[in-house]
């Protein structure tokens, strides 16, 4: 049996004696903890928060008033099957936030550590996220997703279902995307590059010599005179050496949906003649 006396437990919360609580855990009023629930040592649970298990949350999440983490997918070929959701450590989880379980595709949502998801935001089943990401207000995340290390989804930003968000990639507000949209690249409208993500860049410590290189990349990759298959090629012959231009030409050869366009202020909509690596 737990030691009641190590955590801070409001008397209106409801807690299943099936629900594993860890010491040093605070749960606010009118909270839900159901079965199969495991909060690590340290979280915050604010008032009127609802887990549905089967839900593993790490040490030291700040989870804020009205979030709903492990209810069902959202998904109508879910057939109440046993899936789960997993979450790291240092997390911010902001109000009304909403994280679904996954289905029996990849049975699990993962949500990594040290990541911000800001009020309303919502991530579905099956999604994998990574660290150091930030979802601002009303992010939506379709199913299946995967977002990549310290990556920004804006306010009112979606990422349609199966698509990848490259690491610290940029989805401006008010933006979609239905394709994949590359490491270090900022995209704002849908579907649609409009630049490099310098100021993520500079911030998260990217060498300066590895950002010029990133440029010279996006050049070459987007000159509307050759096919995707050779802009590959040519950036790997000229910038091969840099890590951060590997990261991109690998990003893009697994990409099986695709990648966007970009948007010239001056020439409007350009797209290479097969841009969206379909060779």
């Amino acid at each position: 049996m737990q030691d009641t006396s190590l955590m801070s437990i409001h008397h209106t919360a409801i807690i299943s004696p099936l629900a594993d609580i860890a010491d040093g855990v605070q749960i606010g009023p009118y909270c839900v903890i159901e079965d199969e629930v495991h909060i690590g040592p340290g979280c915050t649970i604010g008032p009127y928060v609802h887990i549905k298990g089967p839900v593993t949350i790490g040490s030291e999440n700040h989870i804020y008033t009205g979030c709903v983490l492990g209810e069902a997918p959202q998904h109508l070929k879910y057939n109440d099957e046993e899936t789960g959701l997993e979450i790291g450590n240092n997390n911010i989880i902001r109000e009304h936030v909403t994280l679904h379980r996954g289905t029996t595709h990849r049975g699990v949502t993962r949500i990594g550590s040290h990541n911000f998801l800001m009020a309303g935001s919502h991530v579905a089943h099956d999604c994998i996220l990574g660290n150091h990401i930030q979802l601002a207000n009303g992010a939506m995340i379709g199913g299946h997703c995967i977002l990549d290390d310290g990556c920004i989804i804006s306010g009112n930003a979606t990422v349609h279902q199966n698509c990848r968000i490259g690491r610290l990639a940029m989805l401006g507000g008010l933006s979609g995307t239905t394709k994949n949209l590359p490491p270090f690249m900022l995209q704002q409208g849908i579907n649609c590059i409009t630049g490099i993500n310098i100021i993520g860049l500079r911030r998260n410590g990217v060498p300066k010599g590895s950002i010029i290189a990133i440029k010279k990349a996006f050049k070459l990759l987007f000159d509307d005179r050759n096919p995707m298959s050779a802009a590959l090629i040519n950036i790997e012959n000229q910038l091969g050496n840099i890590v951060e231009v590997q990261e991109l030409v690998e990003f893009i050869r697994s990409s099986k949906n695709g990648i966007n366009r970009i948007r010239d202020s001056k020439r409007g909509l350009i797209m290479g003649s097969d841009q969206d690596h379909r060779d």
